[in-house]
């Protein structure tokens, strides 16, 4: 099974209403994934007509849950639980994210650990390709149990 793309990303991460960020799934592949986030002025975290650059963290976290999600949906799962527990090196190269402006968001997965842990590489683009922030997340995501889907426990995604 195959997604269509792009197709809005609420089906594919652990967020309900308002705590769900992101709005379509541009592409995924083994490694990573592109999502895509519109702010708009009804959004959780708007501040002065804008959205906080420290809010692109989240995004990016959200991007890793959308990317686990999406191979996850096509296992037959639900979304996985994951906890971001720490990111490195994040730095904005803006002080906020206009609103109405599309911002790409582009997570690559650089390590897998047998405890759970992986390390991504996230950038925030604009649709130009212009980097707008960037970093590193750890992530936490418990080892699938055996209710989990057979390709789960194999590749351990």
């Amino acid at each position: 099974m195959s997604l269509q793309l792009p197709c809005e990303v609420r089906p594919f991460v652990p967020h309900d209403g308002a705590m769900c960020l992101l709005d379509t799934l541009l592409n995924y592949d083994a490694d990573g994934a592109t999502v895509e986030i519109t702010p708009k002025d009804s959004d959780l975290f708007v501040e002065d007509g804008a959205i906080p650059a420290w809010v692109g963290l989240e995004w990016m976290a959200q991007g890793v849950a959308a990317w686990a999600g999406a191979w996850a949906h096509i296992d037959g799962a639900p979304p996985p639980p994951g906890f971001l527990i720490a990111s490195r090196r994040y730095h904005a190269h803006v002080d906020n994210f206009a609103l109405d402006v599309p911002v790409h968001v582009q997570v690559t997965r650089e390590f897998v650990a047998d405890n759970g842990v992986r390390t991504f590489a996230g950038m925030l683009s604009t649709v130009a390709g212009q980097c707008l922030a960037e970093g590193r997340l750890s992530i936490f995501q418990p080892t699938p149990d055996a209710s989990s889907s057979p390709a789960e426990r194999q590749n351990a995604r």
